[in-house]
């Protein structure tokens, strides 16, 4: 099955994708953490996409699908896919419908009065990967690991706001446009994450 994830930043589609993968036997491909391993690894690519990601800004399209392209060309991906994070605007969903055929569409919709607060106290683990609430944490160490926890840079107030202004102009009529073409099943996000992962399996088998 290939299916795409679409939600606000921190609507939870990392984690629901990580449940949804495994329950559907499809590898989770997720651009930000694409982008993120190349920005380490200091790949030009990432050298590039690092700019526009510390300003809360989307990725120019043409980074974009040529990461994506090249993924999906993998063989892992031959049996479908789960993408997270992209697209994000309607003409990468327009390339990306000649490039593959999509099957159904989730979009976690969610407050976004929640959003900030979520994101802005998001602490995530640079050695595991691991992303944590600071409600959620005993002190500043990950649990999975015992490392130190980091404040990403996008995670500040300043650029959280840029992250959902974006989202809002060019990430939302998405939905319009997969929901034209009946691919587009709607979970609510305003819930646990069991619960969210629940719906959204009822959707596709629905």
């Amino acid at each position: 099955m290939r299916v795409i994830l679409l939600g606000a930043p921190g609507a939870g589609k990392g984690t629901q994708a990580i449940l949804l993968s495994k329950e559907l036997k499809v590898p989770h491909i997720s651009t930000g953490d694409i982008f993120r391993s190349n920005i380490r690894e200091g790949t030009p690519v990432g050298l590039r996409a690092k700019e526009y990601i510390d300003k809360g800004m989307l990725v120019p399209d043409e980074l974009t699908l040529q990461i994506v392209a090249e993924r999906l060309e993998a063989s892992d991906c031959r049996d479908g896919f789960l993408l997270d994070g992209f697209p994000r605007t309607l003409p990468q969903a327009e390339a990306l419908s000649g490039i593959v055929d999509i099957d159904a569409v989730i979009n976690i919709d969610i407050d976004q009065s929640v959003l900030k607060d979520r994101l802005c106290g998001r602490r995530c683990c640079p050695k595991c990967g691991g992303t944590y609430h600071v409600n959620t944490l005993k002190d500043s160490l990950c649990p999975a690991c015992g490392a130190e926890l980091i404040i990403r840079k996008d995670d500040n107030v300043q650029t959280v706001t840029e992250r959902l202004r974006v989202y809002n102009e060019q990430t939302v009529p998405l939905i319009q446009y997969y929901e034209q073409s009946g691919k587009l099943l709607v979970v609510d996000g305003n819930q646990s994450v069991e619960d969210v992962f629940a719906g959204c399996m009822v959707k596709l088998k629905g």
